[in-house]
């Protein structure tokens, strides 16, 4: 596989993590020293809303400070649009996206009314922005040492 598909695996196996909430498949993503940095892009400047250090801090909060999915819900990360640059050993990416929340109604007891056809629930989009990874290869295999998220909402966070 090139570098800039492996490159291109590591945001994709990232955008799976956070959807299933799996701290361990995130942490092992990044150098144990990482840093994840969050900002909101307020009209061009960037605010910093939180910081991360370390693989297994960051782990933690995908697995203990995402919200969990509701019953018959889950969490959809899209990624558009990667802009790739690999250097030697360290690369980055650049790539637009688009978090949507799925909700699936329930199956009513007596089954679904007449007429009704195809998916039943709702997607709605909730977040987006860019992720912007730094990477780096060690013994082959490609890991987040610095991760920019640049959101394009303002972000609320408990007991902030």
């Amino acid at each position: 596989m090139d570098d800039e598909r492996a490159v291109a695996q590591v945001l994709a196996r990232y955008v799976r993590a956070a959807d299933h909430r799996d701290g361990a498949a995130m942490a092992a993503l990044f150098v144990e020293d990482a840093v994840a940095e969050i900002f909101y892009n307020n009209g061009g400047t960037r605010e910093k809303l939180a910081e991360l250090t370390g693989a297994e801090a960051i782990g933690e909060a995908v697995a203990g400070l995402m919200a969990a999915h509701p019953p018959r819900g889950w969490s959809h990360h899209t990624t558009h649009d990667h802009i790739i640059e690999v250097d030697g050993d360290e690369a980055t990416l650049d790539a637009q996206f688009v978090v949507f929340n799925t909700q699936g109604h329930e199956r009513p007891a007596d089954g679904w009314p007449e007429g009704a056809f195809g998916a039943q629930g709702t997607i709605t989009p909730i977040e987006s922005g860019y992720y912007q990874p730094r990477l780096r290869r060690i013994d082959g295999s490609w890991r987040i040492f610095h991760h920019s998220i640049l959101m394009d909402q303002p972000m609320a966070f408990p007991d902030a």
